[in-house]
């Protein structure tokens, strides 16, 4: 999982303050490593670091480089990918010139393209799907940058939302299926890309539109074109993810809201799992906060602020470590005895991953005086584990494959738990089913049917 933005200013103003900001935008997509590139003297040029980007990036450094265009990227990692050589973007200087990528997504043909390229004399410096791409358009030195890097997003499989600086061009592409988001916006002469509309909003710049699936954005002095990757698919493969947990709730994904999305998911779990016992309602902080706005609203349940969380603790799910999970939990989350004290309480969570955070707050809330803690979520079980870039690790890892629902109700020590439907989260997120990816919810993953050559 990572946050990814791309600036380009027409006019040559420096762009990497605004780089800088746009990330900031999108921390909560990755926080163990951050990096910005750009080009300089006709080479790649980089601020790389590990953690959250104000200790990854000496912004200061920043405002001494006079760059007009520059990529830069957030990322969660995987413990044992959490080397300085794997923070993205990725740069290299080769034979047409200077190439950087930042890349969100998972390439599932990775092994297979890896042993071939290495079998054509390429030598690997990092364990990034990134890295890749770079070596295919290494291997047509032939062709222009631009085809290059075209035919190497030909050949691969999986989900991408990439933005590359090519030899001070600005390009950005989604796979054909469009599992990452990805959106432009405008303002003034200088254009941006960006994984989700809320980077754009930090800058002050204006969203045009998404990049659509399999489409490929340039971004020059000539202005902005569009140009395909010639595949044709007959689905989509959005990310229903995104609108459940992943993307901020200010942010707008292929033309919905994902507050909106989140608020309905609320509504439609209070049809169809009422707790008319319950006297007040409380979102888990904070992507089960709008939710429970909707699950109260439709069910006349009383909404309370019940549950506070501590800012500057960053997100128990995409934390590497079980230890550190655990830990987590204890002081990011604190339950307010007033409000739960002798109170029947049906609390609103996004999702349970793992059940560290359900388990460790119905407890907390119980402590804190509640007589009973009904436990709602605003999505279907995650029965599978993504092969498309959200990190859920093993499937056996996953509450929902461990347990049965009674069983995990019992584990988390709630009275009762309920989960959405699949058909009602599709119905809340407002797109088409056929453009919908449900595979952590239902194990339908992409089909190699869902993909036909174009001419």
């Amino acid at each position: 999982m990572s946050g990814i933005f791309g600036a380009y200013s027409k006019t040559g103003k420096p762009v990497l303050e605004e780089v800088y900001l746009g990330l900031y935008a999108l921390q909560h997509r990755g926080q163990e490593c951050a990096g910005i590139a750009w080009s300089e003297d006709g080479r790649i040029a980089a601020a790389k670091g590990m953690g959250l980007l104000h200790n990854a990036i000496e912004q200061q450094c920043l405002t001494q480089k006079n760059a007009p265009c520059a990529i830069g990227h957030v990322r969660y990692t995987p413990l044992p990918g959490s080397q300085q050589h794997n923070v993205l973007p990725i740069g290299a200087n080769y034979a047409r010139g200077a190439v950087a990528v930042s890349h969100d997504g998972l390439i599932t043909n990775l092994k297979e393209l890896t042993v071939q390229l290495e079998n054509q004399g390429a030598i690997f410096q990092s364990s990034t799907d990134s890295e890749a791409i770079l070596h295919l358009m290494a291997h047509k030195s032939h062709m222009q940058p631009l085809d290059a890097l075209i035919d190497s997003l030909r050949k691969v499989k999986g989900s991408y939302a990439v933005i590359v600086l090519l030899n001070g061009v600005l390009v950005a592409a989604r796979d054909p299926w469009g599992f990452k988001p990805l959106v432009i916006g405008k303002k003034d002469e200088d254009h941006y890309v960006a994984s989700e509309s809320c980077a754009l909003d930090i800058v002050g710049a204006k969203l045009l539109r998404d990049v659509e699936p399999g489409e490929i954005v340039v971004i020059d002095d000539r202005g902005m074109r569009s140009l395909k990757i010639h595949h044709e698919c007959f689905r989509g493969m959005r990310c229903s993810f995104e609108y459940v947990y992943t993307a901020r709730p200010d942010s707008i994904i292929d033309g919905r809201s994902v507050y909106e999305a989140r608020k309905e998911m609320g509504r439609l779990l209070a049809e169809q799992a009422p707790c008319p016992e319950a006297e007040i309602t409380a979102g888990m902080p904070d992507s089960g906060t709008i939710a429970a706005v909707g699950y109260a609203e439709r069910s006349g349940i009383q909404l309370e602020m019940g549950v506070v969380r501590n800012r500057y603790v960053g997100r128990t799910f995409i934390q590497p470590t079980q230890k550190v999970r655990d830990l987590g939990v204890k002081i990011k989350l604190n339950p307010i005895s007033e409000v739960f004290d002798n109170k029947k309480a049906v609390i609103i969570d996004d999702s349970i991953v793992r059940g560290t955070t359900a388990e460790r707050v119905v407890s907390m809330i119980r402590d804190s005086g509640a007589s009973e803690v009904h436990l709602r979520i605003a999505s279907p079980p995650v029965l599978h584990p993504c092969r498309y870039g959200i990190d859920t690790r093993k499937e056996e890892t996953l509450a929902a494959v461990r347990m049965t629902v009674p069983e995990l109700c019992k584990k988390i020590g709630a009275d009762s738990l309920e989960y959405l439907s699949e058909e009602n989260l599709i119905a809340a997120i407002g797109l088409p089913e056929d453009q919908i990816c449900t595979a952590c919810f239902t194990g339908k993953y992409l089909d190699e049917n869902d993909l036909k050559a174009g001419a």
